[in-house]
């Protein structure tokens, strides 16, 4: 992990404490649950500086709170659904607490996690949303195979492409992703996603339509709705 790329604050933080960037209720605009009414929890740090990031802010910015009390939040925001969201959350040693408790609180949980560090130690009750790196993102030596490894049914795979090499790239990954691990494209949905403003949505419809491949088309439905630069929706 790039520690130099992280927020100096996380290493003070104590036991049960979270460094968070946000906290919003909106429509889920990805994965297999859009447009869902959902709570979001989005964590702050990121050691990954995918060249397409939309939430750059969440790199740095941030409030110390306890987990409980984000907990306590997300119970009282009256919305099932939650996802814990970044940067990358799980560069914070408490977000497995903060996962674990909002489960227990019966709440339906999603994390989006970029697949650079382990998921292992992730609550079972957690649906596990993946962002599979392509080389456009300029970040793509850092997907770990251990990652797809670890993943069981009803995870969630997502790739975003900013044009058709990434495009490329990712069918031929995915051909050899799903003769190691079966599961995937079947019990593990598969979603391509165009970059917002650099790839169009049509386009990456015809090459899939073209290619007959078995992935699901996702767009950012929440950029749609609001403007794009928008924050806390």
């Amino acid at each position: 992990m790039n520690q130099a790329r992280l927020p100096p604050e996380l290493a003070t933080l104590g036991p049960g404490e979270l460094l968070v960037n946000e906290t919003f209720s909106s429509i889920q605009g990805e994965s297999s649950f859009a447009g869902r009414p959902c709570f979001f929890i989005r964590l702050t740090g990121c050691p990954l500086r995918c060249r397409w990031c939309d939430t750059a802010y969440a790199f740095h910015e941030g409030t110390r709170r306890a987990v409980a009390d984000v907990i306590d939040e997300a119970a009282r925001s009256g919305l099932r659904l939650v996802e814990v969201t970044g940067g990358e959350p799980l560069v914070q040693n408490a977000c497995l607490e903060l996962l674990r408790g909002l489960c227990d609180h019966g709440l339906e949980v999603l994390l989006e996690t970029s697949g650079a560090i382990s998921i292992d130690g992730v609550d079972p009750r957690v649906r596990r949303i993946v962002d599979w790196k392509a080389p456009g993102s300029g970040e793509s030596s850092r997907n770990r195979p251990q990652v797809l490894d670890a993943l069981r049914a009803g995870d969630e795979l997502k790739l975003v492409l900013a044009g058709r090499s990434d495009y490329e790239w990712a069918r031929a990954w995915l051909q050899a992703a799903m003769r190691e691990h079966p599961r995937i494209g079947r019990e593990i949905p598969v979603h391509f996603s165009p970059v917002f403003g650099l790839c169009e949505s049509s386009d990456l419809a015809r090459w899939i339509l073209e290619d007959r491949i078995e992935v699901r088309l996702q767009l950012q439905i929440h950029k749609h709705i609001w403007p794009p630069e928008t924050r806390g929706v």
